[in-house]
């Protein structure tokens, strides 16, 4: 009896890849199970009780979610905070930064300058609030308020994180600024793996300058790294919580700092009702899982 012996070891062969491949895959999925499933179906659990970590869950059905639509202003004041923040935020800091990358891209001292974009996004959001403190100080020995002052433009300091029509520009402002840099080195990365061919190639079809560049050839090359900016500038934008907690003391002057994050850890870790925090946080991922998916359908692939 013939024995297919090539068979047998191409069979083994792909068996061993799939093993090794399970074994490269594993510690992430452990961890993602851990750390991401688990919560998020905890969260879906608790958000159908009435819990405060001293006794037992009650289930209590949709009560939690009736309450936040109907009943809780607070909760309706830190959606509008939020997206307001959101869109502002979002967009600008977006747009920033994909503009930033494409100047700098042409630099010989590139490097340099990514570091100094890229390096407030690897601080403490608290650390540099507080650096931004000096700036934004009501009183006048804030920088902003002492310069204009001496410029004769205000005869009285500006209460920047007092006043409530002031608060979300000032956290719009630093919340920019530290938070381009992840946006930031991505587009730059998709500008260096463009190739020269492509280019030249334009230039043959009659691409005759900078802006037709962007938008005939870069643009269309960017999709990944403009889908992945996207989706950080999202997450960043509705999990923004440390900057306003230490400029403005979150939730600030009637309420115009308080964002969802806010809300959640007010409910949480003040209050200890869980059941109602894990309510608010399954509202905010499901948000930001729509945003995101509509992200998807507009800057990803077809295939996609």
């Amino acid at each position: 009896m013939m024995i297919n012996t090539g068979a047998q070891s191409h069979s083994g062969r792909k068996a061993k890849n799939r093993l090794i491949a399970l074994a490269f895959f594993a510690p992430f999925a452990v961890l993602f199970i851990l750390f991401t499933v688990i919560p998020i179906l905890s969260a879906v659990g608790f958000s159908l009780t009435n819990y405060s970590a001293l006794q037992q869950p009650l289930f209590v059905g949709i009560k939690n979610f009736v309450y936040m639509f109907t009943q809780d202003d607070v909760f309706l004041t830190a959606i509008s905070n939020t997206f307001t923040f959101a869109v502002i935020s979002g967009a600008v800091g977006y747009i920033l930064s994909f503009f930033v990358a494409w100047m700098i891209n042409s630099v010989k001292t590139k490097t340099l300058f990514a570091l100094a974009f890229y390096a407030p996004s690897i601080t403490s959001g608290i650390a540099m609030s507080v650096v931004w403190l000096y700036f934004f100080s009501p009183d006048q020995y804030g920088l902003i308020n002492n310069t204009l002052m001496q410029l004769g433009l205000i005869s009285k300091p500006v209460l920047w994180t007092q006043d409530p029509k002031m608060v979300m520009f000032v956290v719009v402002i630093v919340a920019v600024w530290m938070g381009m840099g992840n946006g930031f080195l991505g587009f730059l990365a998709g500008f260096q793996n463009l190739s020269n061919e492509i280019f030249e190639a334009g230039r043959i079809d009659g691409v005759n300058n900078k802006f037709q560049e962007l938008v005939y050839i870069v643009l269309p090359q960017m999709k990944p790294m403009l889908l992945f900016g996207a989706v950080t500038a999202v997450v960043n934008a509705f999990s923004i919580y440390d900057v306003p907690l230490t400029l403005v003391g979150s939730p600030g002057p009637e309420n115009s700092a308080l964002t969802l994050v806010g809300h959640i850890n007010d409910y949480a870790f003040v209050r200890y009702d869980f059941g109602y925090a894990s309510a608010v946080a399954l509202f905010l991922f499901v948000v930001t899982f729509a945003v995101g998916r509509v992200l998807f359908k507009v800057l990803g692939s077809e295939d996609e």
